[in-house]
């Protein structure tokens, strides 16, 4: 029993670390998006429903059966489920004679009992409190979570399995949703550091210092937007070429550059420069924009700052991902491009902190500072 207790705490531990910091950089921009700044503790709240995600997929769906799957149900696979309400309460009475006083809760039957009740406190702690939501809908959440467990358990996940390979139990739904509710009336008082997604919410408006680690943060969401978007139309385009019967290309060809390569650089780096303040799609994120002397800049200005910022590492990107058949000299240009992306990326993360006001190497070059998008412009001359 046991073991049987503890290996899953493991698989969420780590599973929903590795989830946490897979969404990490997602979970940052959403919440300057909807908070307009970073909350430590709203950020710890959410690493907490990572591993409890996990936690709870490998308490009550692992191990999945493996192998010859018709083998396995014929010896292992559970017949029907058990839909009497209560029925546990006579395996622990049965239990209580042949021990001692108080360890009913210690049988197999009390265990199990107890631990499905303690499985989903978290739930109601994380639902009430982090989520925001009533004791009601908290409780009748668990009640839903719990009847979806034990229907994919009786289903062999919905048919994937061909038998039920655990058993769908009525009582299990009962004790989870029991949980579910302590968890919820609890959560006020173990959850009081964690601040309400409200409360936040109605500072969004604030203009909140120019950090660092907040122009870094723009800078990695602008690389990782043209990166996931150069991947997605990749697929997308040899998704179509396979659904048409067309045969795949090896390597690279003019298509997969355009969609793959162009594209996302005009989306990610062209188009807002000429849009509103001139600031990437990532700098929106986090509520900064250019400024020159208080004001918006003009469309040259706003060209030349993009110039000498993510533009400048885009264009390079897309010297250095040319296909092949291209002529002789822009090869030698092309087989450069990708080391000269590189160093100006480290250039340009590095030279940040060492810049008046946080305005980064483009500052520096175009001359615009680096402001809180919600400071109030001078209106332009």
């Amino acid at each position: 029993m046991t073991d049987r207790w503890t290996w899953p705490a493991y698989v969420g531990l780590l599973g929903g670390a590795l989830l946490f910091a897979a969404f990490l950089v997602p979970a940052l921009a959403w919440q300057y998006r909807r908070y307009g700044r970073l909350s430590g503790r709203r950020l710890l709240g959410a690493a907490a429903v990572a591993v409890y995600g996990v936690a709870l997929v490998a308490y009550t769906l692992l191990p999945l059966p493996s192998g010859d799957l018709a083998r396995w149900c014929a010896q292992y696979g559970v017949a029907g489920a058990e839909l009497v309400p209560f029925h546990s309460l006579a395996d622990v009475r049965r239990a209580a004679p042949a021990l001692a006083l108080g360890a009913p809760l210690r049988s197999t039957a009390g265990l199990q009992g107890v631990y499905n009740v303690v499985l989903f406190v978290p739930w109601g702690v994380l639902v009430r409190r982090y989520l925001g939501r009533g004791v009601l809908v908290t409780t009748l959440s668990g009640l839903l979570v719990s009847l979806l467990v034990e229907t994919t358990q009786y289903t062999g996940i919905f048919g994937i399995i061909p038998c039920s390979y655990r058993v769908a139990d009525v009582d299990d739904v009962l004790t989870n949703t029991l949980g579910a509710l302590l968890g919820a009336l609890a959560a006020p008082l173990l959850l009081r550091w964690m601040p309400r997604a409200g409360e936040l919410e109605a500072r969004r408006e604030e203009a909140r210092p120019v950090t660092v680690w907040r122009r870094w943060l723009g800078m990695l969401l602008d690389a990782l937007l043209v990166t996931a978007l150069g991947v997605v139309l990749q697929v997308a385009y040899r998704t179509v070429l396979y659904a048409l019967g067309r045969p795949l290309p090896d390597g690279a060809d003019w298509a997969q550059w355009l969609l793959g390569t162009l594209v996302p650089f005009v989306v990610v780096f062209v188009v807002p420069t000429f849009l509103g303040s001139g600031a990437s799609w990532g700098q929106r994120t986090v509520w900064l924009a250019p400024r020159w002397a208080g004001r918006r800049g003009t469309t040259a200005q706003r060209v030349a700052r993009a110039a000498a910022g993510g533009a400048l590492w885009g264009a390079l990107g897309l010297l250095s991902d040319l296909p092949a058949g291209i002529p002789a000299a822009v090869g030698v240009a092309a087989s450069v491009a990708a080391p000269l992306a590189a160093l100006f990326a480290v250039v340009s993360v590095v030279a940040v902190p060492f810049t008046r006001s946080r305005r980064g190497l483009s500052g520096a070059v175009s001359g615009a500072e680096r402001v809180d998008a919600r400071e109030v412009p001078v209106s332009p001359r």
